[in-house]
């Protein structure tokens, strides 16, 4: 009796699992159809739901572009996505500065990221953000460790960069620069992070289990943001399915890694040493929280310095008179000197190459856009409703191709628009949020711009990098930051001494 009682349980258990997975999928099937056809049937719904702006437009971010153009206020509404875009600078400020506290990064977007970055600065708020921030201000701001950065970044190009690129000029070989400097910036950020180096720019241009988990976490994660609903994908992780199954693996080797280096570091002592993480551990143990603090400083460090990188060198084969003037301005600042890198004050000196690199950036921003979600009613200062619960999205990328934001000729590339007799001048940080702003602004900036003027002064010295062909315009791969389809590929001319 009791064995068919279990039998029985089991089987309307098993039964009643079936049924609500069933359930489950079907709805999340059926969630984009009913949205579109009950829900929303504006025309900016339709041209998402069904794709059709990949008629005119490559890039998702060229068609918000092109609508928020369009826009009497700066800010359009994507209701299928519950998503208030905008490319106002009041409005961002707004954002980031006068409502902050109103406007976290919210719960939907931290279960976006959370199996990747988990409790790391970039996916939390509150306290935890306020801590994470406070530590990494104290750390990034002191001059020893910038100067370790700085130090790590000479040593890379010199070791690594400059040979590899030397050797692809002597044979004459096209060059994917984008996968180049993703290696580069890779071994530094886990030099610098971990005090680890994964050796990932050798000449023979290595694998590495790490490096290419890591990127599959990133491309995943960022995957499950473009899902009509949340639904979807959390049933795919559920059932460790597709992506979800895929990302799953990524992190687990992401873990292995971590634990392994948190491990060793304890073993062999941290007080002594100046990586990231050993700093950390002065002060935290809890291995799975520094786990997700340094893994969030890899991502911050090592695509968002790949990215400008590789656009700049993209600009730069299409204005070779930037090239030149940066060259002449490293003649002028360092002269005859047989140092083969500028120090770090001979740099700042050089206000047309942080012009040239801050230009790129207006047109070109690593982040394309960045999201918050409001913890109430609001209205933004061009008069857009926001209902509590609504994600709101400024969009760097539309706000530098926005001519009343930049001028009539804000597409094009020009770095004089930060000069003004020759000094560079900033701009209001609302009006151009590549680095974030208000209370969350980038403590990583003022290294990651040293570190790409570093590559770019080091590079364009010794080499003449040529894109061939006819040169289009970037279409971009979906991911946490821009990155180029298919890669830079170029020609590699060592310069005559």
């Amino acid at each position: 009796m009791d064995s068919q009682v279990s039998i029985w349980f089991f089987s309307m258990s098993t039964a009643f699992c079936f049924a609500f997975f069933s359930f489950t999928i079907l709805f999340s099937l059926l969630v984009p159809f009913l949205r579109w056809k009950l829900w929303c049937n504006c025309e900016i719904c339709q041209a998402y739901l069904t794709s059709s702006w990949t008629k005119e437009f490559d890039n998702l971010c060229d068609w918000y572009t092109h609508l928020l153009k369009q826009s009497a206020t700066g800010a359009i509404h994507v209701h299928v996505l519950g998503n208030i875009i905008t490319a106002n600078p009041a409005n961002v400020e707004h954002i980031l500065k006068n409502r902050f506290d109103k406007y976290p990064k919210g719960k939907p977007f931290s279960a976006l990221l959370g199996d990747f970055l988990g409790r790391g600065i970039f996916n939390v708020d509150g306290d935890s953000w306020k801590f994470q921030r406070k530590m990494a201000s104290l750390e990034l701001g002191r001059v020893s460790v910038r100067a370790h950065a700085f130090d790590i970044v000479k040593s890379e190009t010199q070791s690594r960069l400059l040979p590899l690129l030397s050797s692809v000029a002597a044979k004459q070989q096209v060059l994917d620069l984008q996968d180049v400097f993703r290696r580069f910036s890779f071994d530094n950020i886990c030099k610098f992070s971990f005090g680890l180096d994964p050796g990932y720019l050798q000449l023979s241009l290595p694998a590495s289990e790490f490096a290419e988990a890591f990127d599959l976490a990133s491309r995943f994660s960022a995957q499950r943001g473009l899902a009509y609903s949340p639904v979807t994908w959390k049933v795919k992780r559920l059932l460790n399915l597709g992506t979800e199954k895929q990302l799953k693996e990524a992190i687990k080797v992401l873990d292995g890694f971590a634990r392994e280096m948190i491990g060793k570091r304890r073993e062999e002592g941290f007080s002594e040493r100046n990586d990231l993480l050993s700093r950390f551990m002065g002060t935290i143990n809890d291995d799975k929280y520094l786990r997700d603090i340094v893994i969030s400083f890899l991502l911050a460090g090592r695509d968002t310095v790949a990215s400008g990188l590789t656009s700049f060198f993209w600009l730069l084969s299409q204005h070779p008179e930037v090239e030149s003037a940066i060259r002449d301005e490293l003649e002028r600042v360092v002269g005859s000197s047989a140092e083969q890198f500028a120090s770090f004050n001979q740099m700042r000196e050089m206000h047309y190459l942080h012009a040239a690199l801050y230009e790129s950036l207006r047109l070109f921003p690593p982040v394309q856009f960045d999201s918050k979600f409001a913890q109430e009613d609001d209205i933004l200062p061009d008069g857009t409703f926001v209902k509590k619960g609504t994600r709101v999205t400024y969009h760097p990328y539309a706000m530098g191709r926005m001519e009343q934001v930049w001028g009539s000729d804000c597409l094009e590339y020009k770095p004089d628009r930060w000069l003004k007799n020759g000094r560079y001048i900033p701009q209001d940080l609302y009006k151009f949020p590549v680095f974030q702003a208000g209370k969350r602004v980038c403590l990583g900036k003022e290294i990651a711009v040293v570190e790409m003027k570093c590559v770019v002064l080091a590079i364009i010295k010794q080499f003449k990098i040529q894109v061939p062909g006819l040169n289009p315009a970037p279409r971009f791969a979906p991911g946490l930051t821009a990155t180029l389809r298919g890669g830079l590929p170029v020609l590699v001319q060592e310069r005559e001494a």
